[in-house]
């Protein structure tokens, strides 16, 4: 093994492990130069801020870009495979972090899309050894993937009411009450449907008043419906992964779902996630 293939290696050790101290150290430093970025970019959206120190700001945002390019740099060089790291979650995030430092020579207001390097962040779960609270994220995945039909049919179905009373209001109130136009009155049903209440568009004549008051309580009855479809779907998402259960000790599985222990050494049970 050459030289370079030595210094690539502890490069690699360095930048894409978390298990020692020099790749904790790196991932540390990275969140905190990240983090730094992020302040930078809410504060020169700030008017009076940027008036003030909008060059300070851009040199150093420009260092911030300089770091990160450096850093994906290093990340292509040391990787064992650098295609795959390119084209990864990770690796996509690392170049959309740097892109928008680079457009805004050209587009000024493309230094606010830095902000999507607030994805960056998600390292942070392989830094303090998050993971494995992750792997309960596939309870909320199989439950929106099970819920899918039942929502879609749902969001038809509000649709279909929010431009049904949107239509009826344009032709029971019409323009001279700020009912404009159909879309308008779809604005208005969504507005009042949902609960939101905006009040910039409010019906005037009693017809139109009685119209609001069933789309108001039509709104509280279908509104906890998304919220029941998914409960629901979440809780026999739940229940398959209890299925699936070893017996630490003796290795058993294929336990009843309300078994607690083991119905062959009477230890008890674990989940064991998939």
């Amino acid at each position: 093994m050459n030289s370079n293939d030595t210094w690539r290696n502890r490069l690699y050790v360095i930048i894409f492990q978390t298990d020692t101290v020099a790749g904790r150290r790196f991932d540390s430093t990275l969140l905190l130069i990240i983090l730094a970025s992020l302040v930078v970019v809410i504060l020169d959206s700030i008017d009076d801020v940027h008036q003030n120190y909008a060059s300070v700001l851009a040199y150093i945002e420009w260092g911030f870009t300089v770091i990160f390019l450096g850093e994906y740099i290093l990340r292509l060089y040391c990787s064992p495979k650098p295609l795959r790291y390119a084209f990864s979650f990770y690796g996509l995030v690392d170049l959309l972090a740097i892109v928008p430092g680079i457009l805004a020579l050209y587009y000024s207001d493309a230094q606010y899309l830095l902000i999507i390097r607030v994805i960056r962040m998600l390292r942070i779960f392989r830094v303090l050894k998050l993971g494995p609270y992750l792997k309960q994220a596939h309870y909320l995945l199989d439950a929106l993937r099970g819920s899918k039909q039942k929502i879609l049919v749902f969001l038809l179905s509000v649709c279909t009411l929010v431009i049904v009373f949107g239509t009826l209001m344009y032709v029971v109130e019409g323009p001279q009450h700020g009912f404009t136009s159909i879309p308008k009155g779809i604005y208005w049903a969504i507005v009042t449907l949902t609960t939101v209440g905006y009040g910039d568009i409010v019906p005037k004549t009693a017809l139109g008043q009685v119209i609001s008051s069933m789309v108001m309580i039509t709104g509280y009855s279908i509104i906890a419906v998304p919220t029941g479809i998914f409960t629901a779907e979440l809780a026999t998402a739940m229940r398959g992964g209890q299925l699936h259960r070893d017996c630490p000790v003796c290795a058993k599985d294929s336990h009843e779902p309300e078994a607690s222990f083991c119905s062959r050494c009477g230890n008890a049970l674990f989940k064991k996630l998939e």
